[in-house]
């Protein structure tokens, strides 16, 4: 895709990351329409596929899906449940894998979809085994995906280290290097305006 302005919907767009991703695509010039459970131009749940199909049916055509929005729960291996396991399978992973399968009949051709992982794929801590997890299911859907999707539509996975306006997360990452939301959002812009398919991009 070319330096034409695009429209882009942004979904978790309330959240840090989301925040600054809406920015940096309205700075470049580009129509963000703005997602999220109960603020935004229009409010829906990645758990929910009803919402996402309300959701995608209402904005019409558009060129790229950028999502930000996706939980995973934290904790000790000997006290997970498996309504945990399943809280995060249906947020992270199967919220973003239904995301691309509810927005195909509407995204425009050559269009993209940026999903989320994030460092936990390749650098576990304590308390993160449903994160590692889920990411990596993420971006094995991404790659493999990428060879699959129809009218040359590409989609990318941002793979953030923590962040460092979160630091409440701090102490659980000792020893990484926080980075800044607006550089993950730059991640976000890099994926949505490039060339590139199938890629999972670290920052």
């Amino acid at each position: 895709m070319d330096s034409k302005k695009l429209k882009i919907i942004v979904i978790g767009s309330s959240g840090t990351i989301g925040k600054e991703v809406s920015k940096s695509l309205e700075q470049s010039g580009h129509e963000v329409i703005r997602v999220s459970r109960s603020s935004g131009d229009f409010n829906a749940d990645i758990q929910d596929k009803n919402s996402l199909e309300k959701l995608f049916r209402s904005v019409g055509n558009f060129d790229a899906v950028a999502n930000a929005a996706g939980d995973v729960k934290f904790g000790s291996l000997e006290n997970f449940t498996d309504q945990d396991f399943e809280f995060s399978l249906g947020s992270k992973l199967m919220g973003q894998i239904n995301i691309v399968r509810t927005a195909l009949p509407f995204i425009n051709d050559n269009g993209s979809f940026t999903l989320i992982s994030g460092i936990l794929t390749d650098e576990p801590i304590s308390g993160g085994i449903i994160g590692t997890t889920v990411n990596g299911a993420v971006e094995g859907f991404v790659k493999a995906s990428s060879y699959e999707l129809p009218r040359n539509i590409r989609i990318n996975c941002i793979s953030p280290t923590v962040l460092l306006e979160a630091k409440d997360y701090h102490p659980f990452f000792p020893g990484f290097i926080p980075v800044e939301a607006w550089k993950v959002a730059k991640a976000y812009e890099k994926s949505i305006a490039g060339v590139f398919n199938g890629r999972i991009i670290k920052v």
